[in-house]
């Protein structure tokens, strides 16, 4: 599956589609971002213009430098995001799955974390109208609302964003450079020095990098979303994004000065709202809310492409995924969109109010920050890059990373926990996932195929075993082309003899390229024993029925097998033979004695596989005829007994 040509163009409706998709979350910000940096703090110039410097001067080492400049330039054939990055790492550092793990994790906890702040800091604009209007209900609806839309796709919807974000960044302009002319004097921010004095000089200015970093927790979304937009896209309309950011940024600014000098922010009061005149509140209002559901959709649309991602590359159990419409890229993960919907309103309970949501926003989007940036070293050491480059971008970005997880460890226990948390569970989930795995696949043993090629070829013709299946065909896990797991061949010999006219054997690698749809046929026995392995990027469904129906019609086009059943008064008339699938399910056998440490991994192993996706399901089987055969893991026998026989006394 290639991109078309139009997906990467850069033109309007490209710059369009970029405004919709990808800056929803950092776009937002605005709406609680200055908020917070004033939280209980008596308004001065220097807190109001420090504030201003430190949120430019994010935005741009993190997001204009660090993101769009260096980091879109490590695109996997086009597609980005933390896994991606991995996939481009992963032969050469295959030990870098470990912070892969953790930046997807913490991405997956944003996800949990941004609707609810973003749509209750919009909703929350009603409380200037009437302050006694309960906003938790309105942002439930709208929450619940936007996730049981999924299920039925939304390209529709879709289409609007764009538009809708337009509209959302000229508001943001219009409001700010407004303000920003009453008060020019808000400009000094500009100056780094500003930010230097607040962090330095200002009683605990180093813990206000906490709500500063608020600004830029969408940088990530820049890269992850690479894929839709294509690189040029992003990088010219984060130009636009970025002006009308810092344009509302200084009109907010310029506000507070002018209207709370030297008080307290009153609670309630939002800066961003605040700009607007009365009679506008209301159409301001509905912008903002239709802003952060689009912020929210992406990213919901966001965690879904990344925990398909992360099934592909064996770090998530197998979960059923749909394709609710036949827009490019959109997928519904139905267990991961309830998840996401639990933890989205168990925050909105829990917290009420956006204000409190902040302490528990950003902690984790560091981790996913910090694990980005390391794994960006590794892509430039493996391009050859100059160690002296890569050396500075690993200080440099990882002190400023580190100093804003630090700043945001301090709001622990005011929430910070629940995304600690989230993230632990979702790290916990992955990690014995792959580890299990590993441990599982460290004890299958193989035989090579070739010592069992005549066996398969004598018991086709053993007319006194009873046909099994015209075409019998098992999934293989061996990547090497002379290799079969011992089971299947206990399976086939032993295990109730299998006889069958054609063997066929199928193995599918996950490549480092996202959109790979290749495979390869061995002929290892004219018209008796087959092998097949598809070579499919880690962000193609594996729909391996479908797959194999197309690779048997083009074997039988090119004259390579005949798949005519071999029953005599079948063959008459040129009827296909039967295909029965053969699906081997590995369980924990009793027989165990594993290290303490490896068999709690494979004991919570064992437990996420009964919850995943059947392997028949999950490759696209279940229309097919399929067999379940359950076979004990022996990983680890038990030391020999010493058992002594006993005989009668007669």
């Amino acid at each position: 599956m290639e991109h078309s040509a139009h997906q990467h163009r850069t033109n309007v409706a490209g710059l369009l589609v970029a405004l919709g998709i990808i800056y929803g979350d950092i776009g937002t910000s605005p709406l609680y971002v200055l908020k917070a940096i004033l939280k209980d703090q008596v308004v001065t110039e220097d807190l109001v213009l420090g504030g201003l410097s430190c949120i430019i001067w994010t935005l741009t080492l993190l997001t204009s430098i660090k993101y769009v400049a260096i980091t879109l330039n490590a695109d996997n054939n086009g597609e980005g995001g933390v896994f991606s990055l991995y996939a481009l790492v992963r032969r050469f550092r295959p030990t870098l799955i470990f912070p892969a793990i953790l930046g997807g994790a913490a991405l997956l906890a944003d996800g949990m974390i941004t609707p609810p702040i973003s749509v209750s800091s919009a909703v929350e604009g009603l409380l200037m109208l009437n302050p006694d209007i309960p906003t938790i209900p309105i942002v439930v609806v709208i929450i619940t609302f936007l996730f049981v839309l999924q299920r039925v796709g939304t390209s529709i919807v879709g289409k609007t964003f764009g538009p809708v974000m337009l509209v959302w960044f000229l508001m943001l302009a219009f409001f700010g450079t407004l303000w920003t002319s009453q008060n020019p004097y808000v400009l000094k921010a500009l100056n780094p020095w500003y930010a230097y004095n607040l962090l330095v000089n200002f009683k605990g200015g180093f813990w206000f990098l906490g709500a500063v970093f608020l600004c830029t927790t969408g940088a990530e979304a820049l890269y992850s979303d690479l894929g839709h937009c294509g690189k040029e896209n992003i990088r010219i309309s984060w130009g636009f994004v970025k002006f009308c950011l810092i344009l509302n940024y200084m009109g907010q600014g310029a506000w507070v000065l002018n209207n709370l000098h030297n008080q307290t922010l009153p609670n309630g009061m939002n800066p961003f709202y605040s700009m607007m005149p009365h009679w506008f509140l209301p159409v301001g209002i509905v912008i903002a809310s239709l802003a952060a559901i689009i912020a929210s959709q992406a990213l919901i649309s966001g965690s879904f492409t990344l925990v398909s991602e992360a099934i592909r590359l064996n770090v998530w159990p197998k979960v059923k995924i749909k394709f609710p419409s036949e827009m490019k890229g959109q997928l519904y993960v139905p267990s991961v969109n309830w998840i996401l919907l639990a933890g989205c309103l168990g925050i909105v309970f829990y917290f009420k109010e956006s204000s409190a949501m902040e302490a528990a926003y950003g902690l984790a989007i560091t981790l996913a920050m910090l694990m980005t940036t390391y794994l960006l070293s590794q892509y430039l050491i493996l391009k050859r890059i100059k160690g002296f480059w890569v050396i500075i971008l690993l200080v440099v970005y990882l002190s400023l990373e580190f100093s804003f997880f630090t700043a945001n460890v301090v709001k622990f226990t005011h929430g910070g926990w629940v995304s600690l948390l989230i993230s632990l569970v979702l790290i916990l989930i992955m990690w014995v996932w792959y580890k299990g795995r590993k441990i599982k696949n460290r004890y299958i043993t193989f035989t090579h195929i070739n010592e069992h090629i005549n066996m398969l070829k004598e018991l086709s013709k053993d007319q006194s075993v009873p046909k099994f299946a015209t075409h019998l065909v098992y999934l293989t896990s061996a990547d090497n082309r002379d290799e079969i797991e011992s089971k299947i061949m206990y399976s086939i010999f032993q295990k109730q003899p299998k006889r069958a006219d054609i063997y066929w054997f199928i193995h599918i690698h996950v490549d480092d390229k996202p959109y790979t749809q290749e495979y390869k046929v061995d002929i290892l026995a004219n018209n008796d024993v087959i092998k097949v392995e598809f070579r499919l990027g880690f962000r193609i469904d594996q729909k391996i029925n479908l797959y194999f129906r197309k690779v048997v019609q083009e074997l039988v086009a090119n004259g390579e097998i005949d798949i005519t059943s071999r029953y005599a008064s079948l063959a008459e008339k040129n009827i296909v033979g039967d295909f029965r699938f053969i699906v081997i399910k590995r369980h924990l056998s009793y027989e165990n004695e594993l290290p303490f440490l490896e068999n709690l991994i494979m004991d919570g192993y064992f437990m996420l596989d009964r919850l995943s996706l059947p392997e028949d399901k999950a490759f696209g089987l279940d229309t097919s005829s399929v067999k379940i055969e359950k076979v004990p893991l022996v990983i680890a026998p038990p030391k020999e007994t010493r058992l002594k026989r006993v005989f009668t006394e007669h």
